[in-house]
């Protein structure tokens, strides 16, 4: 039995997180742009298969009960500690 140990080098498989805060940067096909943090909002960029994970699918919750429809960044806002986006993201990828 193998035991894994996330590591920076596959998080940075799973998930890429934008090096521009710019709007308009290049988000891949079948991927979005999404904004992570309680105060200081990061842009990571996620497959669209996330969406439909139920972890995610809280978050997403999460999101329309603090900003309905209306989201501050002009984009996908999750409201959410960034340690616990990266490790949901994280444990979806081994999905």
């Amino acid at each position: 039995m193998a035991i894994r140990l996330p590591g920076i080098p596959h998080i940075k498989r799973s998930l890429r997180r934008s090096l521009s805060n710019k709007e308009n940067s290049v988000v891949p096909r079948g991927h979005i742009a999404v904004y992570v943090g309680e105060s200081q909002k990061k842009r990571f960029v996620i497959p669209l298969s996330y969406l439909n994970h139920s972890s995610f699918q809280d978050l997403l919750n999460q999101a329309e009960e603090e900003f309905g429809f209306s989201h501050p960044m002009g984009g996908l806002t999750i409201p959410c500690d960034e340690d616990i986006f990266i490790d949901l993201t994280d444990r979806l990828v081994s999905l």
